[in-house]
């Protein structure tokens, strides 16, 4: 078996592509898949924007996705999946309508709050969305500030100078005999982000050139008894867990909702009503697995993902990185 690189392309057929726009601070992420590969979805956090998510639930006609698209850009970052349908229609790549007359792809998609550095007004669209798919490779991901995660921020409670950056992280684990439990997270929290031990490595500092942290849930504390929380921006954790296992499609949205406990583990506070936490599961194999097994090691391979995504991360603008 070829070595294991740590990121989301360890499990066979996966591509991931990004676009990444420096200057304004946004870009995003797209998740090409094998054909045949069964989706589902979990969402928490009260500050979602999402497109395609209720396919992905049980009960729903269509089964199988063709991307999953990461974007900054908030709302408007919807837009790339457009670009995305584009890219995968001219390569034949989508569900079969109506007899197979026409091919519809299959695009989920979720979107984190990054107007608050660089640019406001540019977002990523459906030419970027195009972009990142004409750059998806099965190479080991490039992580940090690059696609979705280029202008993430961790604890922006008081704004960016103050704030930490974020940015894209993945990881994956071989479970033996060559199955593999993978995940790729853009980490923009509005808690910080812990270590194995629960220390502190990434979020709202308490000085402008410190590196020490104030801890989120010491800041909140003081707004405990206010009916509307003060907030500079909405964030979120967005990603995607991918298996080479063979799931159905319930086992799949099990897979996704067992897979938010890495997020818990490694962000605190996390689901916030101003985080719209998002994870997409994705399988793509044949190998018998037990889905029990597989949603742990989903939350394990989420937790090291954020917490690599800080790591991997540079400065932009006006937010620290903690390397920097």
């Amino acid at each position: 078996m070829t070595p294991l690189n740590d990121t989301l392309t360890d499990v066979p057929g996966i591509l991931v592509g990004h676009a990444t726009d420096l200057a304004a601070a946004t870009g995003c992420t797209v998740i090409i898949c094998p054909d045949g590969t069964i989706g589902g979805v979990d969402q928490r956090g009260g500050a979602p924007g999402t497109r395609e998510t209720d396919l992905l639930r049980p009960m729903h006609l269509v089964e199988t996705v063709n991307a999953v698209m990461l974007s900054g850009g908030s709302a408007y970052g919807l837009a790339s999946a457009d670009g995305a349908m584009r890219y995968l229609e001219a390569h034949g790549i989508g569900y079969k309508a109506t007899g197979g007359r026409f091919i519809v792809p299959i695009i989920p998609t979720a979107i984190l709050m990054d107007l608050g550095i660089g640019l406001s007004t540019v977002r990523p669209d459906a030419a970027m969305g195009y972009t990142a798919c004409e750059a998806a490779t099965a190479d080991p991901v490039v992580q940090g500030t690059v696609g979705a995660g280029t202008g993430c921020r961790i604890g922006a409670m008081l704004g960016n100078n103050f704030a930490t950056k974020g940015g894209i992280g993945s990881a994956s684990i071989d479970l033996g005999d060559g199955l593999i439990v993978a995940a790729l997270i853009a980490v923009n929290s509005v808690g910080d982000v812990l270590d194995e031990q629960g220390q502190i490595i990434a979020g709202l500092r308490a000085s402008l050139d410190g590196n020490e942290f104030i801890g989120m849930m010491n800041a909140i504390k003081n707004t405990a008894r206010m009916v509307e929380t003060p907030t500079r921006d909405t964030n979120t954790v967005i990603g995607v867990v991918a298996t080479n296992a063979r799931l159905t499609k319930e086992q799949v949205n099990k897979v996704a909702q067992m897979a938010q406990n890495g997020i818990a583990k490694s962000v605190c506070p996390a689901h916030t009503m101003f985080d719209g936490d998002t994870i997409f599961a994705l399988a793509t194999g044949d190998i018998p697995a037990n889905v029990n097994a597989i949603g742990a090691f989903a939350a394990e391979v989420v937790a090291r993902a954020i917490r690599k995504a800080v790591y991997a991360a540079t400065s932009l603008h006006d937010v620290r990185a903690v390397k920097d």
